[in-house]
């Protein structure tokens, strides 16, 4: 067998604005089912884990698209030309405030690759110091705290958190005996 298992026949973007576009693809299997494909093309981006010395470092920000307020990892995304290590450590200063002495990339993920195709590279952060925070409008809101690496994975485990890349960045980190 070969070929692709779905084969587009034609595509075209249904919406866009600055940060991702939708597009809508005619496809066929290969049984010769036509069909459609929606999906959202957006850029890459990192997250960082700033665990130090038994102390993991969150952001709490408004999530619009669910309407609440959650804790996660810092992590965003920049010019597409930007090198990852680059956008890590601007992301973590821009966000939590904070300069990492040593910046670990740990690997990638796709967050929810049957939807968008976007992909995310994790980076653990360490050897932290103080520096100084300068959030976009849209983070207006933002706030930092430290937690203890134990009370960290209790709210995981109780469902405080529950950003996706958080928790599954978290998890590659421990799986990869990195913390």
């Amino acid at each position: 067998m070969s070929g692709p298992d779905i084969e587009t026949l034609a595509s075209r973007i249904v919406y866009q604005n600055r940060w991702m576009q939708v597009r809508e693809n005619k496809t066929r299997l290969r049984d010769g089912t036509e069909g459609i494909y929606g999906f959202v093309e957006k850029g890459n981006f990192v997250i960082i884990a700033p665990i130090c010395g038994g102390v993991v470092h969150l952001v709490e920000q408004f999530r619009y698209p669910i309407g609440r307020r959650q804790w996660e990892f810092p992590q965003g995304g920049w010019d597409i030309a930007a090198k990852p290590l680059d956008v890590a450590h601007g992301e973590l200063l821009e966000e939590a405030g904070l300069i990492a002495g040593s910046m670990k990339e740990a690997g990638e993920l796709y967050p929810l690759y049957g939807t968008v195709t976007q992909k995310y590279r994790i980076f653990l952060a360490s050897d932290l110091r103080p520096g100084v925070p300068a959030r976009e409008a849209t983070e207006q809101d933002m706030i930092t705290r430290a937690f203890p690496l134990a009370e960290f994975e209790r709210m995981i485990v109780q469902g405080e958190i529950q950003d996706a890349g958080t928790v599954a960045s978290f998890g590659l980190l421990r799986i990869k005996g990195m913390i």
